[in-house]
């Protein structure tokens, strides 16, 4: 008798005692069983609560600091001077920049810009001690920032080799309540990174490390005064 000969054996055995069932299994796409879709419910939640604009991102800043991710607001304007204090809190004296990251918003920083390039090896990107960019969209329920390699956010590894990133989120027209309503916005082919808080990881006993697979430290700056041209349809905060 072969090894599978013993294995399927045993499988056999194991099974003889239950009852056969003959129900098809609940289908994965519509239409593949048209007999079961009527008595499958599809009518999911996109959304928990009624909650108004401001509401939605008091949300999403509540959940981004319970992930531990550093919170600030300020407006468009304040903007410069804020990204100025926080990198110098930090002591960074060089900054990953995205190719088309609003020049405006690091015009008070000292810091060296290195710029993302395609032969930058991950020794040298390791070497830089933080980045800024922007961000697809901020998901409130989840307290998620969704990067999907846009050019205000540069290609994944430059947030994820760097040990501190700050991440500039535009309020109310980047945040949504939800993972569905967020998903209507973002393009399936693109490569998306979804964050929730600093990279993190616990081994068998419990011991949080973080930076492991992506940054220590996750600053997220929710700037309110959007300009015109930056600003994303709303539509689905009017809750």
């Amino acid at each position: 008798m072969s090894s599978r000969d013993a294995i399927l054996g045993r499988v056999r055995r194991a099974l003889a005692d239950v009852r056969q069932d003959d129900t098809p299994p609940v289908p994965e796409r519509p239409g593949r069983y048209p007999q079961y879709d009527e008595a499958i419910d599809r009518s999911y939640l996109r959304e928990h609560g009624d909650r108004s604009v401001k509401e939605t991102v008091d949300l999403l800043a509540e959940n981004l600091a319970d992930y531990r991710a550093l919170v600030h607001r300020c407006t468009e304007e304040e903007l410069p001077e804020v990204l100025m204090r926080l990198l110098t809190e930090r002591g960074s004296t060089s900054v990953l920049v995205p190719p088309e990251l609003p020049p405006s918003w690091l015009k008070a920083v000292d810091a060296t810009r290195v710029h993302d390039r395609a032969e930058s090896t991950p020794h040298e990107l390791d070497r830089v001690d933080s980045v800024v960019t922007g961000c697809a969209v901020a998901i409130a329920e989840t307290g998620t920032i969704v990067l999907d390699g846009s050019p205000d956010q540069g290609r994944r590894r430059i947030t994820l080799v760097p040990d501190h990133h700050i991440c500039v989120v535009r309020v109310p027209g980047q945040v949504v309540s939800s993972v569905p309503q967020g998903l209507e916005r973002l393009d399936a082919a693109r490569p998306l990174t979804w964050i929730s808080g600093p990279s993190a990881t616990s081994d068998i006993e419990l011991d949080r490390v973080e930076g492991v697979h992506g940054p220590r430290t996750l600053e997220v700056v929710l700037v309110s005064g959007t300009p015109p041209e930056a600003e994303v349809t709303s539509q689905h905060l009017a809750v």
